[in-house]
């Protein structure tokens, strides 16, 4: 298993939206996102940092249902 990357928000954001997210809103420092699959809706909040820690970059991984693997073919 690889290690998590630590990336800025704005790379983030944009390898999810190549999995099929969008973003619904932004508040603040906060980015809202949607996935629609055949579970539901699946929804996550980004922080908008620079850098995101590895740790809060892991537990999104783990709500968008994603490998460290499969993210890092989408940046």
């Amino acid at each position: 298993m690889s290690k998590v990357p630590s990336l800025n928000y704005d790379k983030v954001v944009r390898a999810l939206q190549r999995d099929g997210w969008f973003v619904v809103r932004q508040r603040g420092s906060h980015i809202r996102m949607q996935k629609h699959s055949s579970d539901g809706v699946l929804k996550l909040t980004i922080p908008a940092h620079k850098p995101i820690k590895r740790s809060t970059l892991s537990h999104i991984l783990k709500q968008a249902r994603m490998s460290v693997e499969e993210f890092q073919e989408k940046l």
